[in-house]
């Protein structure tokens, strides 16, 4: 049996004469940038995460930057975040200006350790990135607390997780700002790049809407330097037709993961720990991540018999060369570090079938009895 990490094609069937419709709609209008599509999504989004407000923006990547911009982050001032993330997250602090502070991770649900964060917190630290990974938020009340008290922007990076919740608290809501990323493998994926970043904020918000179109309000007037990331209308449209369908898609990962988990809990518990909903959250289960001492085998002997597997992230970001000058050495967040070698993401997207799960977990068993 063959078993991708992602299979995207019975989604696409699907939902087929609804996105060329779509498409063809904007191919008829001849309104392809910052059209009726983007605001649609733009207000759906913002509502979804009980927000006001939605910026459209050309991928995830862009929308931390932006955000940053926007909250006035810049040169001279340190923003707190973790290292076991996707590049994106510090490499955004650094393109605004800033220097990435990293702090390390609860190992139980690999986000920002609150408890951490205060360890770091200098004169220079002006702004706090909780990414919440994989699909489970990090603690944001906690991390609100702290902000409050030191005087902190909360940007959250949410491009793993919408949809996902803390309690009552949508992603975005408690952070003075969110970013989503829509890449085609996200939850909500469109068919290119494209991002968002959502807002209470009302300058945040205006900010960010002038900062995607090269900073000039009003057009070819530039009070501030801004660059082009825009969401156009073709991504938006897809992403239109996509969104209805998201908490339905959402549950059935959330069902994919209950069954991964019952299946290796009752057959190789005492070599892999499981992911962990933790009590109150509201996990999405963008990836349904494994801890294994024997990652790296195991991977290798997942792929020799047709099963795909990521690992998401084999060097975390203090450790990256091109952040050497920061001076970081290996040790210095040890729970990142070992998250970052055992981790192994399993086939996570919500088409995926019963049989396929009982074939990987069948693979994983077969490994460890055999080594």
């Amino acid at each position: 049996m063959k078993v991708p990490m992602l299979d995207l094609s019975e989604q696409y069937a699907s939902l087929k004469s609804e996105v060329l419709e779509a498409l063809d709609g904007v191919m008829s209008s001849s309104r392809f940038i910052l059209g009726d599509n983007v605001k649609k999504l733009e207000a759906d989004i913002a509502k979804y995460s009980n927000v006001s407000h939605g910026i459209g923006c050309a991928n995830g990547s862009d929308a931390i930057h932006i955000a940053l911009q926007a909250a006035g982050i810049g040169a001279g001032d340190e923003v707190i975040t973790t290292p076991f993330t996707f590049f994106a997250t510090g490499g955004a602090i650094v393109r605004a200006g800033a220097t990435p502070v990293y702090a390390d991770i609860d190992p139980v649900s690999f986000n920002l350790d609150p408890e951490e964060i205060e360890k770091h917190i200098t004169d220079k630290t002006k702004a706090i990135i909780p990414v919440h990974l994989y699909g489970q938020m990090a603690d944001m009340v906690r991390i609100r607390e702290i902000a409050n008290k030191h005087n902190l922007i909360v940007i959250e990076d949410g491009a793993q997780a919408i949809g996902a919740k803390q309690g009552e608290y949508s992603v975005g809501q408690l952070g003075d700002a969110a970013t989503y990323s829509f890449f085609p493998t996200k939850n909500l994926g469109a068919y290119g790049d494209a991002g968002m970043v959502v807002t209470k904020n009302d300058d945040i918000a205006e900010k960010s809407r002038v900062i995607r179109v090269h900073g000039s309000k009003p057009k070819y007037y530039h009070h501030v330097l801004g660059y082009n990331s825009r969401l156009d209308e073709l991504q938006a449209a897809v992403l239109n037709v996509k969104f209805p369908h998201l908490d339905s898609w959402s549950e059935l990962r959330r069902k994919h993961a209950d069954y991964y988990t019952s299946l290796l809990n009752e057959k190789v518990s005492e070599f892999v720990k499981t992911p962990v909903k933790v009590e109150g959250y509201h996990h999405v289960f963008h990836q349904y991540t494994i801890l294994t001492e024997r990652r790296d085998e195991l991977q290798s002997y997942l792929n020799e018999n047709g099963v795909a597997t990521m690992i998401y992230y084999p060097l975390p970001l203090h450790l990256q060369p091109v952040f050497e000058s920061l001076g970081y050495k290996k040790g210095d967040f040890p729970k990142a570090e070992k998250a970052a070698n055992e981790a192994l993401s399993l086939p996570m997207f919500p088409e995926l079938k019963e049989e396929q799960q009982q074939y990987v977990v069948e693979k994983i068993a077969e490994f460890f009895a055999r080594k």
